[in-house]
């Protein structure tokens, strides 16, 4: 995708962080926005942003994980704009804590937003995308889409099945108008570590990993930037920071990563 001028780009948790510098970089290109988030205030602080760039920009209070929700909000889009050429399915959440400490509910709801909020996404606006000349799904997956690592079991599950959702995908609609992208990024400064649940011991690092990220965590604005480049690339897989090409890279030459050394390296990350 080469010239995002009038486009119409759909941008899901574009209240903040790679969703919001996503929104704005869109704009800036051209771009019309359909701005999604749960947090209402989040939202009009985005669509205020790019009040001087005048583009056309709607914005939609929605939980991305609820099905009747995401359905009218296609609904709504198509009626506000008239077209949708780009989807990026960027809301997500995490919960800290080991497998057992996680219950029911917290798993519930980091697959509710992580890949039921991605298979909404795509389905409620593939017919939209689909009459588009050149189209573009951007699905977010992450490096815990590639490795599993401890106390991330609930969003490891969404992520490595966000990847391989969108591996498929983009086999099928190959031959089509609509291309499919997993972004896979490392550590990036935005909200996800100060908004997760913590479970157990990992209550007594929450401040520790917050300000790691916010001290090596990598400006999503760059994210943005990489990932807007990946799409004019007509790429359908892009790796964000040095320990994303690092990982990918052991991985292949180590399909499995002893359990011994990811705990270890968990340790390290969780200040342990």
């Amino acid at each position: 995708m080469r010239d995002f001028t009038h486009r119409l780009a759909v941008v899901t948790g574009a209240g903040s962080g790679i969703g919001r510098s996503l929104a704005i970089a869109l704009a800036d290109l051209g771009a019309d926005l359909a701005l999604v988030d749960i947090n209402a205030d989040a939202l009009a602080e985005t669509a205020k942003r790019l009040e001087r760039t005048r583009r056309h920009v709607s914005i939609h209070e929605v939980d991305v994980s609820d099905r009747s929700k995401m359905e009218a909000l296609a609904v709504d889009v198509e009626a506000e704009h008239g077209r949708v050429d780009i989807v990026i399915n960027n809301a997500g959440v995490t919960v800290a804590g080991t497998f057992e400490e996680q219950s029911i509910e917290d798993f519930e709801w980091v697959v509710g937003i992580n890949l039921w909020g991605v298979v909404y996404g795509c389905k409620v606006f593939l017919p939209l995308l689909q009459r588009s000349d050149e189209a573009y799904i951007v699905n977010l997956s992450s490096i815990f889409g590639i490795v599993g690592v401890p106390r991330q079991t609930s969003y490891c599950a969404t992520k490595f099945a966000v990847r391989g959702f969108s591996e498929a995908l983009a086999a099928e609609l190959a031959q089509g108008p609509v291309k499919v992208l997993s972004v896979h990024p490392g550590g990036i400064n935005t909200n996800i570590v100060k908004a997760s649940r913590y479970r157990g011991d990992s209550v007594a690092t929450r401040s520790k990993l917050v300000a790691m990220f916010e001290r090596r965590g990598l400006s999503p604005d760059i994210a943005a930037e990489r990932i807007i480049t990946a799409m004019k690339m007509n790429r359908e897989r892009v790796l964000i920071t040095r320990e994303a090409y690092g990982i990918d890279a052991i991985k292949r030459v180590f399909p499995i990563i002893p359990s011994r050394v990811l705990s270890w390296a968990a340790r390290r990350l969780g200040g342990e």
